[in-house]
């Protein structure tokens, strides 16, 4: 069937490929197949996976390496509701990301034809637009806006919805309607600061004694601009989990070791594009003391969130950054050097003392092997440019503080495990050319383990290491000291590296610490590759030890909760 022309599948192919969209992740389907076969036509790359969810965090994963949108293609009814998980974890993660499905034709809507839903009313809530698009004439104009507020042009980016009619996509687009400005590419959206503002923010933060630079989603793009007000300033710095890699830990004001002591002592606090959500404990007085706030953002979710700032700028991060130390100019910052300087070395002595545990880490009484030394094993293997991708619930906990990279991915603050694999397949693809390892937990890789078909199909140049201690662990730690008892928690030691075996991929089980340097010397150099590790389900992780599986009542740790609670009465 000739697609191609001036049908409404063959001008979305034509637009997403004068948007620079090289590849698009997908799972094939009759209502979708006129677009599938047109973006083939185009030149298009389909990475066709097995679960329409983990499509979705192929886009995002894409989307986050490459700095630019991830776009999905998934069918009618199920598809999209498999989808589900990787919508709500970009929507929640803000990641933008162009989701595209198909409905039946127009003559059998709302008839009990095949894959019949109403696709928009599940999505509206967690996507930035959801539209169906039944005129022919109206696609190009609908996936123009579904791009935009993808990317956050005058919003919040993240998810963006949209699908069509099989019949719709067949349809012919009069030549006369397809206006070539909704093809060219757009320029990013700036938003400069307000002068007044920026005086105000510079007055606080350089008569600040103890000022600390928390950095966000919002921050990215931004890191030289970060590192220069850091500098003027002499302000210490904690990353998150958004924004892993904006400044190195060789920089003189990286304390995340010393993450409490740093948030407890400051007396001003800049968020720069980050919320003040559970992993910044909402920002209360009972974890950051009287500090004051200066919250930067270019969207008003990461500016108000939980605490209002003393002053708040809503402005694009890098312009606003280098507005800051250009205002403040020769003045001297207040900042008490003495105080920096002390969390500094207590940093470095502490980050001294993790590698040395994590390369001495003693086996369980099981005789397995400590999470650590797979960990410690692995850094050794990341150079300079290369992406890690963490997953998991327990190794998480472990991998949060044991691996470091230029540039880190993880399940974020949905908790959305299960995304390691395909978060390291789009990233091998998307940046075929960096080492890209994904550290995961048992636990999280079932999730999406299939995808190592889609690992082998493609020959994606990833190497996927599984920590396996039989468990989901953290909840079975929890069961044990809160219970006195684990149900349900346990699982076996499979053997991972036989199911990639069985994929075509390099697969190998590694049991003692003194093989995993040869092992991921072998599995570097025939990616992709999976190293199935046999570790201790006896290493109580920093989460299993701050209470996080218990669910606190007002704070998501403990120790935070109780101290809430002191601050509260």
């Amino acid at each position: 069937m000739e697609l191609l022309g001036d049908s409404a599948a063959a001008l979305i192919a034509r637009l997403l490929r004068a948007r620079g969209v090289e590849r698009v992740f997908a799972l094939c389907g009759g209502h979708i197949m006129p677009i599938w076969m047109c973006l083939d036509a185009e030149g298009i790359a389909i990475v066709g996976v097995r679960d329409e969810r983990a499509a979705v965090h192929m886009a995002q994963a894409h989307a986050e390496v490459t700095g630019g949108f991830g776009v999905a293609l998934v069918t009618a009814g199920p598809g999209v509701t498999n989808a589900m998980t990787g919508i709500v974890n970009a929507h929640v993660s803000r990641a933008p990301v162009l989701v595209l499905s198909g409905t039946p034709p127009r003559p059998q809507e709302n008839r009990g034809a095949l894959q019949d839903l109403d696709h928009t009313q599940l999505l509206r809530s967690v996507t930035r637009y959801a539209r169906t698009v039944r005129e022919p004439a109206l696609v190009l104009q609908e996936l123009d806006e579904a791009i935009s507020r993808a990317l956050g042009e005058g919003g919040e980016p993240g998810p963006a919805y949209l699908d069509f009619p099989t019949d719709t996509l067949r349809a012919e687009v009069p030549r006369p309607l397809q206006l070539g400005e909704r093809l060219r590419r757009k320029p990013a959206p700036v938003l400069l600061p307000s002068p007044e503002l920026v005086a105000e923010a510079v007055e606080l933060l350089w008569s600040a004694r103890r000022p600390l630079v928390v950095a966000g989603r919002g921050a990215r793009g931004a890191g030289p601009q970060l590192m220069r007000l850091l500098d003027a300033l002499g302000a210490l710095y904690l990353d998150t989990g958004e924004s892993r890699g904006l400044v190195p830990a060789q920089h003189e004001s990286f304390v995340g070791a010393v993450r409490g002591a740093a948030m407890a002592e400051a007396d001003v606090v800049v968020t720069v594009g980050r919320r003040l959500d559970f992993q910044l404990a909402f920002g209360s007085p009972a974890v950051f003391g009287e500090a004051a706030f200066v919250r930067i953002a270019d969207t008003p979710s990461e500016l108000r969130d939980n605490r209002r700032g003393a002053v708040e700028i809503l402005a694009s991060p890098a312009h606003t950054l280098t507005a800051l130390v250009a205002a403040a100019g020769d003045r001297i910052p207040a900042t008490d050097r003495a105080w920096t300087s002390a969390l500094r070395r207590r940093h470095e002595e502490r980050a001294a003392r993790l590698r040395a545990e994590m390369a001495g880490a003693p086996a369980g009484r099981d005789g397995r092997m400590h999470p650590y030394r797979v960990l410690s094993a692995l850094q050794e293997k990341l150079d300079g440019a290369g992406i890690a991708v963490i997953d998991g619930g327990d190794f998480l906990s472990f991998a949060r503080v044991g691996l470091s990279a230029p540039v880190m991915l993880d399940p974020g603050s949905l908790g959305c495990i299960g995304v390691g694999v395909p978060y390291g397949i789009a990233a091998a693809l998307a940046c075929p050319d960096r080492n890209v390892l994904v550290a995961t937990g048992d636990g999280a890789f079932g999730f999406n383990a299939i995808e190592l078909d889609t690992a082998a199909r493609y020959r994606a140049p990833v190497v996927i290491v599984v920590a396996n201690n039989g468990a989901w662990q953290i909840e079975a730690h929890d069961q044990q000291v809160t219970y006195g008892k684990v149900a349900g928690t346990r699982l076996q030691f499979s053997d991972h590296a036989a199911m990639a075996r069985a994929f075509g991929m390099y697969g190998e089980r590694v049991e003692r610490p003194e093989d995993l340097a040869g092992a991921l010397a072998r599995a570097f150099a025939q990616r992709p590759a999976l190293l199935d590790v046999i570790v201790t389900p006896e290493a109580v992780s920093s989460d299993a030890k701050s209470g996080l599986a218990g669910v606190p009542d007002l704070q998501p740790l403990a120790a935070w909760d109780e101290a809430e609670r002191r601050w509260r009465a």
